[in-house]
């Protein structure tokens, strides 16, 4: 069998407090395999863990047990093996924005010249033409969220891991983007790995939705999103997407309930 393109395998993890006498469990046994070319939604309550886990894809963080591997081969603890996109776009302020989306391809070692003559066809094609020579402060959230995407997805990394990209943006922006991911995510091929606390947003871009448990984080469920791409915003009207939505809703509410079960006990 072909192994998956990534395989989050039995992993957990703690923190130690400061007087190394407190532990803290935040992660335990995810275990989560992804074939080639899925987008992946993860949801789950705040403090759950989801932001230490991708932590841990990404090889910022060892993991206390567990491992990850890529294509069958370990990557724990190996960082500048996946793209990482973070909420806040990241942009260099004294750079321009063509430099900025040009940044990953300078660090694997591409001469300036050639990456911006590369790198100028895209930003027209995805709405960024006319802007190369701003700088980040001339430009509006949704722009310079968008250029810290093209940035990520040009780091040549087949993994890219998205942690609430667009949580900062207004429900408008915020649409646009997420139209925008899916058109350029068509034609880059990655496996993405998507955090959200936006269920509808997570319905809206995935193939599958897995949800987190309350802290320490366990994968409580998984909902295959299967839905017809390419995907319109009309979609979100129909009953299979509401049903959907209402299906991974329900496990989000059950963590609620029991939470506030608990707390008249």
């Amino acid at each position: 069998m072909t192994a998956p393109k990534l395989h989050i395998q039995h992993i957990s993890h703690e923190f130690e407090g400061e007087d190394q006498a407190r532990v803290t469990l935040a992660l335990s046994d995810i275990d989560l395999q992804v074939s080639e070319g899925r987008f992946i939604a993860i949801v789950g309550p705040s403090g759950c863990g989801k932001t230490t886990l991708f932590n841990i894809i990404a090889g910022l963080l060892a993991p206390t047990w567990g491992s990850i591997l890529k294509d069958g081969e370990d990557m724990t603890a190996k960082p500048g093996v996946v793209g990482y996109q973070l909420q806040r776009d990241l942009l260099l302020p004294w750079r321009t924005i063509i430099d900025n989306i040009i940044l990953g391809l300078e660090i694997r070692g591409m001469p300036k010249p050639e990456a911006r003559t590369k790198v100028l066809p895209l930003m027209k094609r995805y709405g960024l033409g006319g802007f190369e020579g701003h700088y980040p402060s001339q430009l509006s959230g949704g722009m310079r969220q968008r250029a810290a995407l093209l940035r990520t997805l040009l780091y040549e990394r087949d993994i890219v891991l998205f942690d609430e990209p667009f949580g900062a943006l207004d429900s408008q922006t915020r649409a646009k983007m997420q139209e925008w991911l899916l058109d350029t995510w068509g034609e880059f091929h990655k496996t993405i790995l998507f955090v959200t606390h936006d269920i509808e947003e997570a319905v809206f871009l995935s193939d599958e939705i897995h949800v987190l448990s309350r802290r320490p984080g366990r994968l409580v469920a998984r909902v295959d999103v299967d839905l017809p791409r390419p995907r319109q915003r009309s979609l979100m009207l129909t009953n299979e997407f509401l049903e959907i939505r209402r299906k991974v809703a329900s496990y989000i509410d059950d963590m609620t309930e029991n939470d506030e079960q608990g707390l008249h006990v």
